[in-house]
């Protein structure tokens, strides 16, 4: 019952705080730290299936007609010319997960460069609201360049969905493309990220006491709240206050920050 009840919990942050643009990694980090809510990372990266199944809900339409076109190899549609772009940024997401991944996990074991990162998060969101929107087209480089954004995401405290819709703001793209193919791109990432855990990690989620009732829990609990919060995260850009999220971000920064000090 206690390992369900953290499960349950894990997976309303999981749901809570994977879309709106505030870092779910970090705050799965800081529930295990401060409510000794200990889960492997094999564990973190399965509440993801849970939000992953909110995107293909939510843009049903969206991948139903990339597929089509993938198997018409037809690429001169809206949807069909997202194909190489989406590929494009995955490049780059991939390798920065492969070459630092283990190194991140790692180093962020502790409170305050998550802390830092928050900050970091922060500002990317701010300055999101300088952007010029003027085009709906994504070019190769600018796929490259959201896919490296959304690799260096890997940092718990810096926001998957935030970094890459601010990066693309920042690129003059207009917020609902950004918002489309930030969450487009997060597909392949999450399935790489939750295959490549499953290959390393697949017997520790029995030595941590977590069988398949609080897995079902968890996921459950990470797509329903999920799904209420990608419906806010675009209502919210919509109204062009997409930036106000770095208040929060500066705020638990600071907040962890002065934690942190204060226990030396």
């Amino acid at each position: 019952m206690e390992q369900l009840v953290k499960t349950i919990l894990l997976g309303i942050i999981q749901g809570l705080t994977e879309w709106l643009p505030i870092s779910s990694t970090g705050h799965l980090k800081l529930a295990e730290h401060y409510l000794g809510l200990k889960a492997p990372i094999l564990f973190d990266v399965i509440l993801h299936v849970g939000t992953l199944i909110v995107i293909l809900l939510f843009f049903r339409s969206d991948i139903r007609n990339i597929l089509s076109a993938l198997v018409q190899l037809d690429f001169k549609t809206d949807c069909g010319r997202l194909i190489p772009l989406i590929i494009v940024g995955a490049i780059p997401t991939a390798l920065i997960g492969l070459a630092f991944g283990d190194f991140i996990e790692t180093a962020f074991q502790n409170i305050l460069p998550i802390a830092v990162a928050f900050l970091i998060c922060g500002t990317f969101l701010y300055f999101s609201k300088t952007g010029k929107e003027k085009t709906d087209n994504i070019t190769y480089i600018a796929a490259a360049i959201i896919g490296t954004a959304q690799g260096i995401t890997i940092v718990p405290g810096i926001s998957r969905s935030g970094t890459t819709i601010a990066i693309a703001l920042l690129l003059g793209i207009r917020r609902e493309k950004a918002f489309k193919f930030s969450f487009l791109l997060s597909i392949p990432s999450i399935l790489g990220a939750l295959g490549l855990t499953i290959w390393k990690q697949s017997s520790e989620l029995a030595t941590a006491g977590l069988g398949w009732t609080e897995i079902f829990a968890g996921i459950t609990l990470a797509m329903l709240v999920g799904y209420l919060t990608v419906k806010l995260l675009w209502k919210i850009l919509v109204r062009k206050k997409f930036y106000l999220f770095a208040a929060y971000c500066w705020l638990l920064g600071t907040a962890l920050i002065v934690l942190s000090l204060s226990v030396f």
